[in-house]
């Protein structure tokens, strides 16, 4: 068995707005296809050409995408968690991206598509964001960098905006 340590960048930004305006903000940063329908698109595409057909009028604009989304804070509220919490996982990002970055370091499939928390705490609503070129450097792939930061500018572009 092979363990390897990788320090991960972890990228916070802080808003005053409010938790659902936050989200809103980041929701219409990225495209939001129905999964089921998209899911069986991707099946049923042949060639690489056709994947790409289906997954363009998936993403928006700056080519991102939610695959899905955990309601972190519905659990916190059931488990009588004080201060009604608000708490959402996002899962974002886009089908080609993380192909580019597989085929060059394939470990990078298992960090893409990337995770956003959007988090409601006492000093505001938190969007957070590790980020894919940390998780890529140890393996030393030049090429795959280059991608995973131009993914980490365009994320971290979105909470910026969305805060």
């Amino acid at each position: 068995m092979a363990i390897q340590q990788i320090q991960v960048l972890r990228w916070s930004t802080t808003s005053a707005k409010p938790f659902e305006s936050v989200v809103t903000a980041v929701e219409a940063g990225i495209g939001g296809p129905n999964m089921a329908d998209f899911g069986r698109a991707i099946a049923t595409a042949t060639t690489y050409a056709d994947m790409e057909k289906v997954v363009q009028p998936a993403v928006s604009e700056i080519g991102l995408m939610e695959f899905m989304r955990l309601d972190a804070g519905a659990v916190l509220a059931k488990a009588h968690v004080d201060g009604n919490p608000k708490s959402i996982r996002l899962i974002i990002g886009n089908p080609l991206i993380m192909q580019s970055m597989a085929r060059l370091v394939p470990d990078a499939a298992s960090y893409a598509p990337v995770t956003v928390l959007i988090d409601q705490r006492p000093d505001g609503v938190h969007l957070t964001y590790d980020e894919m070129a940390s998780l890529l450097a140890p393996y030393g792939n030049l090429e795959a960098l280059e991608i995973a930061r131009d993914l980490d500018r365009k994320v971290k572009g979105l909470l910026q905006e969305a805060s």
